[in-house]
């Protein structure tokens, strides 16, 4: 503290401890520099956070974990008894209209894949092609993925060989929920990346919800580095000042926030636009899936659909399954109501002595990655000006982790050379 001045000095101000910002912040501690952590909000994690309520672990919208992110890999002690991670049977089920039909990874269980051929859902082309994608993706250099030729995931799956029946049938119910768009325009460069992650990874859920992760990173910080409900209203010469009048000096200051509010500190950064997504929470007297699985509509009237006491026991009270269904956009009304009747037709089940828990919209939820968007782009946005988080990167928590990495790099660079 400037006791000349009533400022607070440090060399690096990251605004927002999302995990973006966290993981900078780490790294640029690990390289001797002195930083501050200022978090509007009451609480680490950005979107990844997860409250209580009546005894329920609850998301804020469904999120997932996948073991083969290089960032979540290098960073994280997935053993940590704070995460306690908790697997999904690899694939999903899909609802046709008629019955459930589980997919599979035909690198991971060829005999279900058959199933599915004798079935009549996919034909021989599709199995093939099916693997020879998975394959290539699995074993392929990333650097080679990422070089590849960038067009829609649509036209992608057209040029691998599948027919168009079973792109409608497989990839589009099951890739909105992934994409958060279902039209299957998301760039197939950022397609294959992700079909990479889950060939080589697991889908888990921590058991404590997905605020374990920045809550792990947080932990890790230097006490006194992180302030919350701490609002910065403005970048200056010399720093930042947050909300009251208070200024804290700095060298560089990394705007790690939402992508609006660091538009609004960054005048002229164009930020994508971003996907919305809602998901309802609700409490079934019984499990209506006996197993730990994603459950996908060919009707697409929810993105998927999952019981998480499945995954998780311990997600809600003893006796009660908890459900989280994900639909694409705003809460509406009547909306959920629509919801419960396609959850009874695709579980079978009897939805009508099922609670509404709680509703959950995300209007943040995921930058749209187009074709052409660049995997990875530069954070440094003039002297001492620097911006990370995945509308920088990838829309995962490894292209949120990445350019925080990224973004620590480039500040460090600078600091050493000035």
């Amino acid at each position: 503290m400037d006791s000349r001045r009533g400022t607070e000095r440090c060399d690096v101000v990251v605004v927002g401890a999302g995990v973006a910002g966290l993981a900078c912040a780490r790294d640029l501690g690990a390289r001797g520099l002195r930083v501050r952590v200022l978090e509007a909000s009451d609480g680490v994690g950005g979107r990844m956070r997860t409250d209580r309520v009546e005894g329920c672990v609850v998301d804020r919208g469904f999120q997932v974990l996948n073991t083969a992110y290089p960032q979540l890999r290098g960073r994280l002690p997935l053993r940590e008894l704070r995460l306690r991670l908790r697997p999904f049977i690899p694939g999903f089920l899909v609802h046709t209209g008629s019955r459930r039909l589980r997919f599979a990874d035909p690198t991971r269980a060829p005999g279900q894949s058959l199933r599915g051929l004798a079935g009549g859902v996919a034909g021989p082309r599709d199995l093939a092609a099916l693997a020879a994608l998975t394959g290539w993706d699995m074993l392929a250099p990333a650097a080679l993925v990422r070089r590849a030729r960038d067009t829609s995931t649509r036209r992608a799956l057209s040029g691998a060989g599948f027919s168009d029946g079973f792109v409608e049938r497989f990839f589009r119910p099951f890739l909105s929920g992934v994409f958060l768009e279902d039209g299957l325009a998301t760039s197939s460069r950022f397609f294959h990346l992700v079909w990479r992650s889950m060939a080589r990874g697991t889908i888990c859920l921590p058991a404590a919800g997905v605020a374990a992760v920045p809550e792990l990173l947080a932990s890790a910080l230097p006490p006194g580095t992180l302030a919350l409900e701490s609002s910065v209203t403005a970048l200056t010469d010399d720093g930042v000042v947050v909300d009251g009048g208070r200024e804290v000096a700095a060298r560089a200051v990394v705007v790690a926030s939402s992508p609006a509010a660091a538009a609004r500190l960054l005048p002229g950064l164009t930020v994508p636009p971003y996907r919305t997504v809602t998901t309802y929470y609700h409490l079934a007297p019984r499990s209506p899936l006996r197993e730990p699985t994603l459950l996908t509509d060919v009707r697409r009237r929810f993105a998927n659909s999952c019981v998480l006491t499945e995954v998780h026991p311990g997600h809600a009270p003893r006796g009660y399954a908890l459900v989280a269904t994900s639909v694409l956009g705003e809460d509406a009304g009547g909306r959920q109501q629509a919801v419960l009747d396609a959850l009874a037709e695709c579980y079978d089940a009897d939805t009508g002595g099922w609670e509404s828990l709680t509703v959950r919209t995300v209007s943040e939820a995921l930058p749209a990655m187009e074709p052409g968007l660049p995997l990875s782009r530069r954070t440094r946005r003039g002297a001492g000006r620097y911006v990370c988080g995945d509308h920088r990167a990838t829309g995962s928590v490894q292209g949120a982790l990445a350019s925080g990495a990224r973004a620590a790099r480039e500040v460090a660079a600078d600091l050493s050379g000035a």
